[in-house]
């Protein structure tokens, strides 16, 4: 796999491997899956999930301690935690009765990845013009 694809978990658990948007249009399939990553950060909730968790010194935070920071019940926290590990963003363990929570860099760096335009490589050309 090159610097420029992403691979994103399809429902089969299996990497799909997308080109970077600069590099070479997505095909249908990839499309899918790499709206499901996207879909799981649409939501202000799952962002701030994903913030807290990353951001959390020693790289992994409890449930107990994500819940308090919103107003919204324990299901609900738990429902938005469950698609953020579905999207491959997040990975969890239990440990007695709390479950502990920590990002996986190697989907988010393939998401800046296929967001980021490869060094020193000019934009595709366009036939638009920014003065017409």
């Amino acid at each position: 796999m090159s610097n420029q694809e992403l691979g994103v978990l399809g429902q089969d658990g299996l990497a799909v491997y997308c080109p970077g948007l600069l590099t070479a249009p997505l095909d249908e399939d990839q499309a899918v899956e790499l709206a499901k990553v996207f879909k799981a950060l649409g939501d202000p909730v799952r962002l701030r999930l994903l913030s807290l968790i990353a951001s959390r010194a020693g790289g992994e935070v409890c449930v107990c301690d994500l819940t308090p920071a919103f107003d919204l019940s324990q299901p609900t926290i738990s429902h938005h935690l469950k698609l953020l590990r579905q999207a491959g963003l997040i990975d969890c363990e239990r440990r007695g009765t709390w479950v502990y929570y920590w990002l996986v860099p190697q989907m988010t760096d393939r998401l800046a990845g296929i967001l980021t335009r490869p060094a020193g490589a000019p934009l595709p050309a366009s036939d638009c013009r920014a003065d017409a």
